[in-house]
């Protein structure tokens, strides 16, 4: 088995023939996507944080939706750890729903979206453009109508992606977002050279996720959690789960889980503790020990140290990987986890019921 072709079908045969094929593809594409931004994205990315650093922002404001919900949550982290930006996740609604028009003279206001197509971004984007915001579009179509009304854009140069759940613009977009914050603080982004190469490696190991999935196949609930760098992963995971094999997960940040929901962890329900190899790691290892004191059936997705401790797992290659760049990597097996446990529940992960690739909210 290749990184190429991570599901064991003829990867050209019929969609109609082999559920999965699409995404299986795409989550094969990730090294190449990641390749492409470093080596032709990245002069284009650091210009923009130039020009945006220039322009001394007050603070920054994050706006998105599902997947890129989480990409911005990513960028959050960052954003505040490595510049010391002060930053917030916006409500759209304040402005599409209720008018509201605040000041945001030189606030910088990002917005992730992978189709920048979605009225309610393009709309709350404009607005904060005309309430004096400096505003910058992440998306996968330099052509939408996203990038048209932001001052600022910023491709992620993931190609076409046509299965509904979202892999390789998701990596893509925290690749472009990583690269322009160091820009921001005038870094060089060399910590995320060795992503390609470690994408591969995750990818060529699709036979240990299958195990896992085997193993979880009939879960009727999942909890996700982690801390720092970490939670935006625990939250995508969940939403893969969700919209590929209908699993309720529910996704927390390790200090949220102890107040209360700790309470429904028992030893049926599994846990997957996405434990980042650095101080987000550090901050979860008290949650990590009152799972096991319950019993939890826990599964955890980092270093093979917190593996060996766990129900079961999946290492994770982080050794010498700086902690701000593994959410790059820690999604790639669970993206996988998502793909195989559906499969195995006999459902296409191609095509979730009741979902469209472009959701148009207001």
């Amino acid at each position: 088995m290749t990184a190429t072709t991570p599901y064991p079908h003829d990867p050209h045969a019929p969609h109609s023939e082999v559920p999965g094929r699409i995404m299986a593809r795409e989550m094969a594409e990730q090294p190449a996507v990641l390749r492409r931004i470093l080596d032709k994205g990245a002069p284009a990315i650091r210009q923009v944080a130039q020009d945006i650093a220039a322009r001394t922002p007050r603070f920054v404001l994050l706006t998105a939706r599902g997947t890129s919900d989480n990409a911005a949550l990513y960028a959050k982290y960052l954003l505040e750890v490595r510049v010391g930006f002060p930053c917030g996740l916006t409500s759209m609604s304040t402005t599409t729903a209720y008018g509201a028009r605040p000041d945001l003279t030189d606030v910088l206001v990002i917005t992730v979206s992978q189709s920048g197509g979605s009225p309610d971004l393009v709309a709350s984007t404009r607005a904060a453009r005309e309430a004096g915001a400096i505003t910058l579009a992440v998306t996968n179509n330099p052509d939408s109508a996203l990038a048209g009304v932001s001052e600022y854009h910023i491709d992620i140069l993931a190609g076409p992606e046509k299965a509904l759940p979202a892999t390789k613009t998701y990596t893509a977009s925290l690749l472009a977002l990583y690269l322009f914050v160091e820009g921001l603080r005038g870094g060089d982004g060399a910590p995320a050279k060795v992503l390609p190469g470690l994408a591969e490696r995750l990818l060529a190991r699709h036979d240990e996720v299958r195990a896992l999935a085997a193993r979880y196949r009939f879960a009727e609930r999942m909890v996700i959690t982690s801390r720092g760098y970490g939670y935006p992963t625990a939250k995508e995971a969940a939403l893969k789960l969700m919209e590929t094999s209908y699993i309720p997960a529910l996704s927390y940040s390790g200090a949220d889980l102890l107040h209360g929901p700790l309470a429904m962890v028992d030893n049926v329900s599994p846990v997957i503790a996405v434990v980042t190899d650095g101080k987000g790691g550090e901050a979860l290892e008290p949650v990590l020990d009152r799972l096991r004191g319950r019993g939890a059936d826990l599964v955890v997705i980092g270093p093979r140290s917190e593996v060996e401790r766990a129900s079961a797992g999946f290492v994770l290659p982080t050794e010498d990987v700086a902690e701000e760049v593994q959410p790059i990597l820690e999604i790639i097996p669970l993206q996988l986890l998502a793909y195989e446990v559906t499969i195995a529940r006999g459902q296409d992960p191609d095509a979730p019921r009741a979902l469209a690739k472009v959701t148009e909210t207001r």
